[in-house]
């Protein structure tokens, strides 16, 4: 018997609704790792236990540096392990190996003892090398899972189910922490995030159908050269993609301040003499917060585009720097103060974060979502590595938390000046050109 049209239209919707709902799933598995491990527990445990013979300062310093060498490792690869996934068509392999990786390291954070900071900072390191590696390859699936016009909502969705999925197993930790005590507490934590990660990792594997590979002419067989090959072919036609480019600088900018508040939060705080479990509670109120509102900023962008969403988003984390800067100079910078900051935080960064994904990847041609997503993730973790450094750099030269906090506007300043200049339309058309001449070339 013949399926109705409306019957197959049916069924075509429901799989593209089961694999833009696996693809979002990840987001709510590796999320743990950065709520529980980068943002709150696992650093306070780096400051108080395995930097325990710094002083809280000096331990939020190194955990600066730490975070920037696993980026700077990171930001070296990118580019050329996104071109390798193109050529060969084993995104879903790479991103299974490095999510392993990660999941594997993560559970070895369980090790560490008191004052063994560099065996953490090593461990860590590794850890987040996995993670961030492993978003190289789940970002290039968007515009293959995503419809160009749903690219800004599901994009949304997925850092929105990140921020729930974190949330929630942070929720948990933080009771654990009570029942268990900070270190041990801390200890068990760490292995719920492994298993949380592997566990809601599954779908992906599952119900996301692994792109084909994307090869042109005249490449080699072999996936390093080709990939290498693709990097100096990329290089050479990159007038062609100059909105993205003035892009991707600037995203290297905002990100840099985006990703040092998330990543520095808690040392910022101990720098001040806060309670470690107060900043958490703190965090985890972020992460709730997180959620409508990065919904939300895939509903603004339908009104005031996705770049001024973006600008809006960079104005509220200037505010956010430069009111905590005012706040420490003329007054005493209290738990409420760091509630307020984390408010802030929750309200924009999601939605930030996930409309600069999907501009980016609306005006990436599909061909090349790999390769130009490792750049993306290249630019990212260029900014990871230069704002902690600064933070911590700024901190052990002046001994003040609060000069390390304002000198993160800058960032988002110099980020929004550049993102002016993006003519977002362009873009798009070039992309979409580029798309339909692979497609003619290669059916």
């Amino acid at each position: 018997m013949a399926t109705s049209p409306e019957a197959a239209s049916e069924v075509t919707h429901k799989v593209y609704r089961k694999t833009i709902n696996s693809w979002c799933l990840y987001d709510w598995a590796n999320s743990a790792f950065v709520t529980t491990i980068v943002a709150t527990i696992g650093q306070a445990f780096y400051i108080e236990v395995a930097g325990k013979n710094l002083g809280p300062v000096q331990a939020g310093n190194y955990w600066g540096f730490t975070n920037s060498a696993a980026m700077l490792l990171v930001a070296c690869v990118a580019p050329i392990l996104g071109a390798m996934a193109d050529h060969s068509g084993a995104r879903k392999r790479f991103l299974g190996g490095f999510a392993g990786l990660g999941i594997l390291f993560t559970t070895l954070l369980v090790f560490p003892k008191s004052g063994s900071w560099l065996w953490m900072s090593m461990i860590y390191i590794v850890a987040r090398i996995g993670f961030a590696g492993g978003n190289i390859f789940y970002d290039s699936l968007l515009p293959h899972v995503a419809l160009r016009n749903d690219i800004d909502q599901v994009s949304a969705r997925g850092y929105a189910m990140g921020y729930l999925g974190g949330g929630l197993l942070l929720a948990i930790n933080v009771a654990m922490i009570y029942q268990l005590g900070p270190e041990r507490g801390a200890r068990f934590c760490f292995l719920t995030v492994a298993v949380w990660w592997a566990v809601f990792s599954i779908p992906i594997f599952r119900r996301v159908a692994e792109p084909p590979a994307m090869l042109t002419g005249a490449e080699s067989p072999n996936p390093v050269r080709a990939g290498f090959q693709r990097l100096r072919r990329t290089f050479r036609e990159i007038r062609r993609y100059r909105q993205l480019l003035i892009f991707l600088l600037a995203f290297w900018l905002y990100n840099d301040g985006i990703g040092t508040i998330w990543a520095m939060g808690v040392a910022f705080g101990k720098g001040l003499d806060l309670e470690a479990i107060d900043l958490v509670k703190a965090i985890l109120a972020v992460q709730f917060i997180g959620v409508p509102c990065a919904f939300a900023f895939g509903w603004l962008a339908r009104r005031l585009g996705t770049k001024g969403s973006i600008l809006l988003g960079l104005s509220v984390y200037t505010a956010i720097t430069v009111g905590a800067f005012a706040i420490i100079t003329i007054s005493e910078f209290t738990v409420f103060h760091f509630w307020l900051m984390a408010v802030g935080v929750g309200l924009v960064q999601g939605g930030t974060q996930a409309l600069s994904r999907s501009l980016f990847g609306a005006m990436s041609p599909k061909a090349k979502a790999s390769e130009f997503f490792g750049f993306y993730n290249m630019s990212s973790k260029f900014a990871t590595i230069l704002g902690p450094f600064v933070y911590g750099l700024v901190g052990a030269l002046t001994g003040e938390p609060r000069w390390s906090i304002v000198s993160i506007a800058i960032f988002f300043a110099g980020g929004a000046v550049l993102l002016l200049c993006v003519n977002v339309k362009e873009g798009i058309r070039v992309a979409k050109e580029e798309d339909a001449a692979h497609e003619r070339n290669h059916g």
